[in-house]
């Protein structure tokens, strides 16, 4: 059974703190990852970010929680959104033109909301296009342009851009690419520009238990993964408490330190994957994404199919970026392993990439 509820839970630190709510947004198909999407409202100056999904049951939800948190539709002014992925922008457009209130993403990411129709085909095309380049099955690849179907958004809706160095109302735009181009986070700041507190909405670039796929949710992005590691330095060092897009606020730096710690460790099993390949082969041509995904991951369908084949693309081409990986062919992408002398050193490079810029070295 579907919970409809809606239920608000303060996030303020003290009296002086901007108030920041976090209502929790039901939808059609269920909680979802860590719990169910989180729409963060700031009643005072009427912003709401990441509303969820479309669909009558969670703009119902939403309207619930803004009238609990006191101000309902009339008192929304901005509808700010991390990124493009419809669980997050889908119900902006709704939100937006029934409180009159303005719009707003990333200029990377904004076209994808503001010209939908048009940038879903080209999306969609895209997404395929980036599969079979990374050597999926072409059935997998029409499986799952087939089971991409159209969300309730309006074909055009305006938007607003951002970039680094906004700011709307209170909250100050954070660039975190990687799991999306155009993924951006909202720290809380003063009307003078320095930090109010200690609180940012981070959307999908960091979650409490779920580590964010980086390759597959945005096929535009070539080196994926050096976006993201630049993502993690830029929200590293702060203080910071999360306010996520899933499930419920957490302290961040213990998060991030995690999330490296997975990518450093996925990095070193995807290189022992094309090593591996490579020798059991004899393939002098190199070995593709999805082999790798295969290798890694198991047999994988539906959307797992695009993740999975994502993430050991945006690894390859990282450890190409290292020097530990070469490309060796581009349709399909093939890959091979580089000998840049010991595994130790590969560790070591492993260690420097992964390393945090708040993270000191060990002497």
């Amino acid at each position: 059974m579907v919970d409809e509820s809606s239920t608000t839970d303060d996030a303020s630190e003290s009296d002086d703190c901007e108030r920041v709510e976090r209502v929790q947004v039901s939808t059609a198909y269920g909680s979802g990852p860590e719990g169910g999407n989180s729409a963060w409202v700031l009643p005072d100056p009427g912003i709401v970010v990441d509303p969820g999904p479309p669909g009558d049951v969670a703009f119902d939800s939403v309207r619930s929680g803004l009238e609990e948190a006191g101000i309902g539709l009339e008192g929304v002014r901005h509808v700010l959104v991390t990124h493009w992925h419809v669980d997050h922008a889908g119900l902006a457009p709704r939100l937006a033109t029934e409180a009159d209130a303005s719009l707003h993403l990333h200029e990377r990411d904004a076209p994808l909301v503001a010209a939908y129709a048009t940038e879903r085909e080209r999306r969609v095309d895209r997404d395929a296009a980036a599969l079979s380049r990374w050597g999926v099955p072409d059935e997998h690849v029409a499986s799952i342009r087939d089971a991409d179907s159209p969300s309730p958004i309006p074909d055009e809706t305006p938007v607003n851009d951002l970039a680094a160095g906004d700011a709307v109302g209170p909250l100050a735009v954070v660039e975190t690419p990687g799991h999306t181009a155009g993924h951006v986070a909202f720290s809380l700041h003063a009307g003078d520009g320095s930090r109010a507190d200690s609180r940012v909405l981070v959307g999908d670039a960091a979650l409490r238990t779920v580590t964010p796929n980086v390759g597959g949710g945005d096929t535009r992005q070539e080196t994926p993964l050096a976006a993201y590691r630049t993502t993690l330095d830029r929200l590293a060092g702060e203080g910071w408490r999360a306010l996520p897009g899933h499930g419920t606020a957490f302290d961040l730096a213990p998060r991030l330190a995690e999330l490296r710690a997975h990518h450093r460790e996925r990095a070193a099993l995807v290189a022992d994957s094309l090593a591996a390949l490579a020798a059991d082969e004899n393939d002098a041509d190199g070995v593709t994404p999805w082999a790798v995904a295969r290798d890694r991951f198991g047999d994988m369908t539906g959307y797992h199919v695009k993740f999975g084949a994502g993430e050991a693309f945006a690894h390859l081409q990282d450890l190409a970026a290292l020097g530990y990986a070469e490309r060796v062919a581009d349709d399909p992408l093939r890959y091979r392993a580089v000998d840049e002398g010991t595994e130790l050193a590969l560790d070591v490079a492993l260690d420097d990439a992964w390393r945090g810029t708040d993270q000191a070295v060990d002497d």
